[in-house]
């Protein structure tokens, strides 16, 4: 609230229920902020060509990612549970809290719905992490031959050093930093979950950065674009009915998001970005890190 109305974002990637606490006890905000993006839901029935994926025994391709309808934000609850069980798996659903009614009534604020955009599994699951991506991801732009790329300066840094003592000096200090083999190892830990559990195996969707991403879009990013086939906005309801069970006929489609076509202010839900594009900004995020970190100095630096 300390900064001027209609400039702050709130990015939710989590399950919504301090979200939709929030606008209850301070209505006031709905209106303060420019925008609400949330990674979460899942449309189904066409509304894009992801693949969402088929656990074990499944026929057809399913919704959700947490029930075979419902995605794990709009599902749970983010309160405290009084049960230490860690959601390995849909076994577990009994032992998480359910909350679909904090999305239901996020979705529902006639404030908020002009200004929320919702990244679904629809989209997420365009952004697939395939071998090739993770490779790139993990050794960046940098061209050991040619030494250009974002990281030329450190050569110019230690100009004292011979040309091989500059490269294996970058090439330790770069080992150093754990962000890529973070977000390597990370990416490759899902591969394998998706391929496992869903049988997806291009490689793991990217849900979370997405939802960041619709800030950067919004503030004009040339180099991201969104597709919302030209202002498509739509009424989002949930599911509320059914039992929070781990038996699919107790619960019936709890959980789940059903869209229909609004005529007039609603929810933005895009269905399509440009990957490449997305994937671009990714990898500039990860250099600016490298970047920052490596600004230390070299053996040979001049400390006088």
């Amino acid at each position: 609230m300390a900064e001027p109305a209609g400039t702050s974002w709130l990015v939710a990637t989590g399950a919504l229920t301090n979200v939709a606490l929030l606008f209850t006890s301070y209505p006031e905000i709905a209106k303060h902020i420019r925008g609400l993006s949330i990674m979460g839901g899942a449309i189904g029935n066409g509304f894009t060509n992801a693949p969402l994926g088929k656990a074990r025994g499944e026929e057809s391709q399913r919704c959700g990612n947490w029930t075979r309808w419902a995605e794990f934000n709009i599902y749970v609850c983010s309160c405290p549970s009084d049960d230490s069980s860690t959601l390995a798996s849909n076994a577990e659903i009994v032992n998480v809290q359910c909350d679909p009614e904090a999305a239901e009534s996020i979705f529902a604020n006639a404030v908020l719905m002009a200004k929320t955009t919702l990244i679904p599994l629809d989209v997420t699951h365009q952004v697939l992490a395939t071998g090739e991506v993770r490779r790139n991801l993990l050794h960046g732009p940098f061209d050991i031959n040619t030494q250009e790329g974002p990281f030329k300066h450190l050569f110019d840094e230690a100009s004292k050093g011979t040309e091989l003592e500059r490269l294996e000096w970058l090439g330790r200090e770069r080992r150093k930093l754990v962000i890529r083999n973070l977000f390597h190892d990370l990416l490759g830990f899902f591969a394998q979950t998706y391929h496992d559990n869903l049988g997806i195996t291009a490689g793991p969707p990217l849900h979370d950065p997405l939802a960041v991403a619709v800030v950067l879009f919004d503030i004009g990013a040339d180099d991201l674009a969104l597709d919302d086939r030209g202002g498509e906005r739509w009424i989002v309801d949930v599911v509320t009915e059914g039992l929070h069970s781990d038996a699919e006929e107790e619960q019936g489609q709890l959980g789940r998001t059903v869209i229909s076509q609004a005529s007039g202010p609603g929810v933005r839900i895009p269905r399509g970005l440009d990957v490449g594009s997305f994937w671009e900004v990714v990898e500039k995020c990860l250099q600016r890190a490298e970047v920052a970190l490596l600004k230390r100095p070299s053996p040979w630096a001049n400390t006088d």
